[in-house]
């Protein structure tokens, strides 16, 4: 999976926004104007961050250690870094991303 299947992706789900409110380097993806996916553009491999239910955010770090870490500059309890290096599959990868737009779009405003 690269940057631009991932954005793809996510781009098509209903109402959501995309932008640069962190400068060039990192694209944000949000619903109902709150985050639920960082993707900085300068990593390699690709990494990015998601929103996840804290118990569920333990149990992916612990199962992946190398591939699913605490949220780089986030909550550390509500947030996972993926690192997209071949060791989770692509259904592993976007159910992530479906959690964590789930998960913020049943946010109140």
């Amino acid at each position: 999976m690269n940057i631009e299947s991932l954005r793809d992706y996510v781009i098509h789900k209903p109402f959501v926004e995309e932008g640069f409110p962190f400068g060039d380097s990192v694209i944000v993806f949000k619903v109902n104007s709150k985050v639920f996916l960082l993707v900085p553009l300068n990593t390699s491999p690709l990494q990015f961050n998601v929103k996840c239910d804290p118990e569920k955010a333990m149990e992916l770090r612990e199962e992946y250690p190398d591939s699913v870490l605490p949220g780089y500059h986030m909550n550390k309890k509500h947030w996972n870094t993926v690192i997209v290096d071949g060791k989770l599959s692509k259904q592993q990868i976007l159910q992530m991303v479906d959690d964590s737009y789930q998960l913020v779009s049943k946010l109140k405003k």
